[in-house]
């Protein structure tokens, strides 16, 4: 069941704080297990709150950490320029902080851009890498092309509103997508669109088989935000990938929560 801020109305949990250069982030550090942490990265606009499912169910027997990136959620705010790079550097700090040498980076979308950025970054401490609804380079035909020119020229919460209620599959409750939609919204402008032009310039396809890591790619077959093709492209890159197409749109995590946790337990599962 979500709020009204697309988060879920039972999870009241004081997040904890790490203090970054004057920056602080809010993040959750659940569960215990010899294992590599897994680390849930969220998506642009989003907040921790998207891996509920996955914190729920992995907890029990693993160590589990999230967190909103600056910018989002309860993290704080500050104006300046957002990039890809230095969003990884703030989970990397994280994992220091929190004394996590061996991780697997969860990312969904902008998180999964992050995630491939740690991997390429800090290959010795990334066991595996799973990547929800995201790629390896921004790409954009004529048509998405022209729909981005138009959006951002919208009055702001337009622009955030046209971005993310295309972002569900057709037939996804409205009533939902409405909260999500507010929850983005609720995002500073000025978040929302350095992180957008972050998004837009990312580009690490050509080095994809650097990427040491199996690398777990699910994707939502409805997706338009991120067609299933640019993550196909990816992953025919790597060294080890595996891709599961979900009956979603690009929202996954929360549009069937369920089959995302099952395709990442199966791929921990591997050998």
């Amino acid at each position: 069941m979500t709020d009204a801020e697309g988060t879920t109305a039972d999870s009241t949990t004081q997040a904890a704080r790490l203090n970054i250069d004057g920056v602080g982030l809010a993040y959750d550090d659940e569960g215990s297990g010899d294992g590599a942490a897994l680390v849930f990265i969220h998506g642009w606009t989003a907040n921790r709150h998207r891996w509920d499912h996955q914190m729920d169910h992995f907890k029990v027997g693993r160590r589990v950490i999230r967190l909103d990136l600056r910018g989002h959620g309860e993290s704080d705010k500050p104006v300046q320029r957002y990039t890809i790079d230095g969003l990884a550097e703030d989970v990397r700090r994280l994992m220091d902080d929190r004394g996590v040498d061996r991780f697997i980076p969860v990312g969904h979308s902008m998180g999964g851009m992050i995630a491939q950025k740690l991997a390429l970054a800090y290959p010795d401490r990334v066991e595996r890498i799973v990547l929800v609804d995201s790629l390896g380079r921004m790409v954009y035909n004529r048509g998405r092309g022209l729909v981005m020119t138009v959006s951002k020229r919208l009055p702001y919460n337009l622009f955030v509103a046209a971005n993310i209620m295309r972002a569900f599959k057709p037939g996804y409750p409205r009533e939902q997508i409405r909260g999500y939609v507010a929850a983005s919204q609720a995002t500073p402008r000025h978040v929302v669109l350095s992180c957008f032009d972050a998004m837009r310039a990312f580009d690490v396809l050509d080095r994809a088989s650097e990427i040491q890591a199996p690398v777990l790619l699910v994707h939502g077959y409805y997706d338009v935000q991120l067609p299933p093709r640019e993550a196909l492209r990816l992953a025919a890159r790597c060294r080890d990938a595996v891709v599961k197409i979900l009956d979603t749109g690009h929202e996954a995590p929360v549009e069937d929560p369920a089959a995302v946790t099952a395709a990442i337990e199966d791929f921990l599962a591997r050998g």
